[in-house]
């Protein structure tokens, strides 16, 4: 007897249909076929286990198990499920016609239970697309596939449940759920305020520049000037999620296996701070079968490096491509895959290894030529492609103890809005995305700012790889003071943010 069984594959962040055939004949062996991992080809003392454990028979028989097509790889133990209702249908335990209607997933303990899974909201959209009435996941997982609109998600916890399901014992009530009720019911209150920085105004407005725009931003200054501390707060004053991009999120972590919770659905900004001591693939992603590295994690949100000179070279130079391409494409022998990385780059740094060159009131003691060999650690490319470089001084202790209120994430967040609008009105596109054309068409300087600019290039010997980085900063600032032409005081300010390109920065 021939049984078919459909399971999934993840693929990047994709997932391919997996047809499992079992054909049930007489005998008393066991193959197992189509390019099977070694934890796909153990599932049968699993599966075994479990069957005898919800009471079931296992019928000892001559059974072939295919895995088509032949040529995918099939790994990990989340096969476990489809395989054990193919073997149960093949020798005629429940009935065969139901069950080709479903994408079935799930490891199997060896009591019945049924184990999480990675990337069920990928083999959900697999699902819908190729019109399967629904999908049969472990109740874990459920959630996140249910996000999909237009299928039927079944969650189960043991074998014993689904087994009931189709021979009519039981019925497994499908499960429903409205990301955009999510979003909307997500409490936007954020324990990380700007309303609790103390002074750092310049800083702040830098902030507002940089999520307006979505410009790359980094920061210098001493220990404890509050870097880290201002960077978790960036995701506060970026706009909500849409429900496109929480649905790309979520996808990711998916695939990922970081969905913390059972209701791990990603409705906010995220935020990733991998340590210095990460290495290149686990950054931007890879491995003998891809995941996606902690770029990809941090799309739609924020990539924070702290001490970024502390970065082994080969794992920063590998960041230059996606922060162009916003994608970073994962090349082997025999294929590829781009996993997306739009994300706000956020560096921080102290100026000198001794973390006190330039300070108000603490001298330096590193030894000449330091600070510049320091600096040179971060490549110019990389550089290149950070639009803000904000100098961040020690809080005085009058402002420290000051009890003034001062803008809150909630009033940051409304300017960023706006700001936003009318880049997307003007160029569908935020300006730290805008091509050189773009800029010409949407940017242009009248003649006193172009004669800023130039005093600026020669005066402070900035380098050229500034000049369309400032107009698109400037053009960000004229959004924010919704002006249409960009206007002299607006390139001004944004000169004051490449202070890392001057060549005489570091003395």
């Amino acid at each position: 007897m021939l049984v078919k069984t459909f399971g999934s594959a993840v693929f990047g962040i994709d997932a391919n249909t997996i047809t499992i055939e079992v054909h049930v004949d007489r005998g008393a062996q066991l193959m197992m076929v189509g390019l099977p991992d070694t934890a796909v080809k153990e599932s049968m003392q699993r599966i075994r286990a479990a069957i005898a454990s919800a009471g079931l028979k296992n019928v000892v028989r001559n059974i072939t198990i295919n895995m088509a097509p032949a040529d995918v790889k099939k790994e990990g133990a989340a096969y476990d499920l489809p395989v054990a209702l193919a073997l149960l249908a093949g020798t005629e335990q429940i009935p065969s016609t139901p069950i080709e209607d479903y994408i079935i997933m799930g490891e199997l303990s060896l009591d019945g239970t049924i184990r999480p899974i990675k990337g069920a909201l990928a083999m959900a959209l697999q699902a819908k697309k190729e019109k399967k009435k629904g999908i049969i996941l472990p109740a874990e997982n459920a959630e996140e596939a249910a996000i999909v609109e237009g299928i039927e998600v079944l969650p189960v916890e043991h074998l014993k449940n689904i087994v009931n399901h189709f021979l009519g014992l039981e019925k497994l009530q499908p499960l429903r759920c409205s990301l955009e009720q999510k979003i909307a019911a997500f409490n936007a209150e954020n324990s990380n305020d700007f309303a609790d920085v103390k002074g750092q105004i310049h800083t702040k407005r830098a902030f507002l520049i940089a999520a307006a725009g979505g410009h790359n931003i980094i920061l210098v200054g001493p220990p404890g000037a509050g870097k880290t501390m201002l960077a978790k707060r960036l995701p506060g004053i970026l706009p909500p999620l849409t429900v496109q991009e929480a649905l790309e999120t979520t996808k990711i972590h998916s695939v990922a296996g970081k969905l913390r919770t059972r209701n791990g659905l990603i409705v906010e900004r995220p935020f990733r701070g991998p340590h210095h001591t990460i290495s290149d693939v686990a950054l931007v992603g890879g491995g003998s079968f891809p995941q996606p590295g902690e770029i990809s994690l941090a799309h739609h949100g924020v990539l924070f490096l702290d001490e970024l000179p502390e970065f082994k070279r080969v794992v920063l130079e590998v960041l230059r491509q996606p922060l162009e391409d916003r994608v970073v494409t994962i090349s082997r022998s025999r294929f590829s895959i781009d996993f997306p990385a739009s994300f706000i780059l956020v560096a921080s740094m102290n100026p000198c290894p001794c973390g006190y060159y330039n300070h108000p009131t603490k001298s330096c003691v590193c030894g000449p030529g330091t600070v510049q060999k320091y600096l040179n650690k971060i490549s110019g490319p990389l550089l290149d492609r950070i639009d803000l470089h904000v100098e961040v001084t020690p809080v005085a202790f009058e402002e420290l103890s000051s009890h003034q209120t001062t803008e809150s994430s909630s009033d940051i967040r409304q300017q960023v809005l706006e700001a936003r609008k009318i880049q997307m009105h003007r160029a569908n596109s935020l300006n730290a995305t805008l091509s050189s054309a773009q800029l010409k068409k949407h940017a242009p300087l009248n003649h006193s700012s172009q004669q800023i600019l130039k005093m600026a290039m020669e005066k402070l010997k900035l380098s050229a790889r500034s000049f369309d980085r400032i107009i698109r900063v400037a053009r960000t600032i004229a959004d924010i003071e919704k002006s249409v032409d960009i206007q002299v005081q607006h390139i001004s300010e944004a000169i004051q943010y490449r202070s890392l390109d001057r060549e005489n920065w570091a003395g």
